[in-house]
């Protein structure tokens, strides 16, 4: 009995023993914690702006506050007046189109359709003042917003409908000496919001971002390294890195994760392998709307139904969720949504005012990009699906006026007549309009690069490297190791494994002929 006793406590000794010998802890990925320690310290303000004798005064409109801020900060106004944030346009080279503007002024969506002839609405996402329609002076400094980025009391705000001036309840002396380096807030307040309401169209940027944890988004973690907006988008000379492909046709000052995180961010080399054609977000953001949801499809054709009282109405879904609206139709909400897979190489073709049609659905920001294409890589997306108006006989998505602040101004959101909307929202952006409308599909697409999750709640390699129902399965122009079938290279691999299994074979057979042999001629 002793000896059994003695026997298992030496026997675990040398297990534990072995176990301790061999055991290797995985090496530290010192890049990411030199990452993290970089961003560990925050930002402080280096200016107190309420020492400034020239914000102490009592400003009566917010273009007073501009011009304050202007006797320091001079000549940043022309940095602004450059920006894509100002002028809703870049011009760039458009596959197609030849060198164009392409922006907000004349892209449309398939969410609310478009700025033109609604401004005064949206313009609540401008920054600048005063652009109650499309004959807005993007020359005049003294419109321009500094207040909207730079606010720190999280007081300002935009007024609804009032063509980009704050709301009246807005202190400007307040916020005038609370202005610093802009933060999540202010980025959120139109990012989060676009669309009509929070996480509407992006689906990967909303309002719970601003105090989050880990398991939704990484970087922005109030638990984590805390980042800001600006701390990956920097800006030189108010030009901000990244651009959102809603509106962005050229692979030009767009913001990526190598920027960073280099192109070899992993220890191991079968991961840092995929980098040339699977994109970062592909693996690491496995789903979006983790909180809050996001509107999947938007049918305008739905929209005007009226109560039994003949006034609009409108209903919701268990989370609070507007499923119709009388002025905009019938949507489809989800949350922690599993994306889309699409190639895309940093290009796209955006449909611009004027443009025409000929298959449904239409692509309204075709994504480009191919399997064969050496720039390609497998990117995430939310792909929003709907319908819209669209004149049949011109082949153009028209443009309606749907915004107005009084009834018989041809607005829809107060007459709820397609055909006066389309007749006045082509008049105003000076495109024929033939008098009949119908509806026609459309498609949006929105690559998801924010929700980056845990290193350990990445994708699986079997999540996509499987025989059916993987994450990439609508992408068939490829082959997919796990995932697909090849003859040619099933062939040459049975050859391979055959023709082994026979050398194998041949060599073990002439090795025991050969002993065989060897002992005949010992014997003799």
């Amino acid at each position: 009995m002793n000896k059994t006793i003695t026997y298992s406590v030496l026997l675990t000794v040398i297990v534990l023993l072995l176990v301790n010998f061999f055991h290797r802890d995985k090496p530290l990925n010192l890049s990411q914690y030199e990452l993290k320690q970089q961003y560990a310290s925050k930002h402080e303000q280096a200016v107190d702006h309420s020492q400034f004798k020239i914000l102490k005064q009592n400003f009566e409109t917010p273009q007073d506050v501009t011009e304050a801020c202007l006797t320091c900060h001079n000549q940043r106004h022309e940095e602004i007046m450059q920006s894509n944030h100002w002028n809703w346009e870049r011009v760039a080279y458009v596959e197609g189109k030849g060198i164009s503007k392409m922006g907000k002024k004349n892209v449309l969506n398939n969410f609310c359709i478009g700025a033109s002839t609604n401004e005064q609405a949206c313009a609540k996402c401008h920054i600048g003042f005063g652009m109650s329609h499309n004959t807005f002076d993007f020359n005049n400094a003294r419109n321009v917003d500094c207040m909207v980025c730079h606010d720190q009391s999280e007081e300002y705000i935009k007024g609804a409908a009032l063509a980009g001036y704050p709301d009246r309840n807005v202190n400007l002396n307040k916020v005038a000496q609370s202005v610093g380096r802009p933060n999540k807030i202010n980025c959120g307040a139109c990012h989060f919001y676009s669309g009509g309401g929070n996480n509407v169209k992006h689906g990967d940027l909303e309002e719970a971002l601003l105090s989050c944890d880990r398991e939704m988004d990484v970087h922005m973690a109030a638990n984590g390294i805390n980042m800001d907006c600006v701390d990956c988008h920097t800006a030189d000379k108010h030009q901000i890195k990244g651009k959102l492909y809603s509106v962005s046709s050229t692979n030009v000052n767009r913001l990526r994760c190598e920027d960073c995180h280099t192109a070899k961010p992993h220890l191991d080399d079968v991961l840092n392998r995929h980098f040339s054609k699977v994109s970062c977000q592909t693996c690491h953001i496995p789903t979006y709307a983790k909180e809050n949801s996001t509107k999947m499809t938007w049918k305008w054709s739905e929209a005007g139904k009226m109560d039994s009282n003949g006034q609009p109405y409108h209903e919701e879904d268990s989370l609070g969720n507007h499923t119709y609206l009388s002025i905009k139709g019938e949507f489809d909400w989800a949350n922690n949504i599993e994306p889309e897979y699409k190639w895309f190489n940093g290009n796209a073709q955006h449909y611009a005012l004027g443009d025409t049609v000929s298959i449904a659905p239409v692509q309204v920001n075709k994504l480009l990009g191919s399997a064969g294409d050496i720039n390609s890589k497998i990117y995430p997306v939310k792909i929003h699906r709907g319908d819209q108006i669209y004149d049949p006989n011109t082949k153009m998505l028209i443009q309606p006026k749907v915004y107005s602040a009084t009834k018989g101004d041809s607005a829809y959101w107060m007459d709820f007549d397609w055909h006066l909307a389309a007749e006045a929202g082509m008049k105003g952006v000076g495109l024929t309009y033939s008098g009949e409308y119908e509806f026609i599909e459309t498609e949006m697409y929105w690559p998801i690069n924010h929700m980056v999750a845990p290193k350990d709640k990445a994708l699986s390699c079997d999540e996509c490297h499987v025989r059916d129902n993987g994450r990439l399965a609508s992408l068939n122009d490829f082959y997919l190791p796990g995932r697909d079938k090849n003859d040619w290279i099933d062939l040459i691999g049975s050859m391979l494994l055959w023709g082994a299994l026979a050398g194998v074979i041949i060599h073990s057979l002439a090795r025991i002929i050969n002993a065989y042999k060897r002992k005949e001629l010992e014997s003799k």
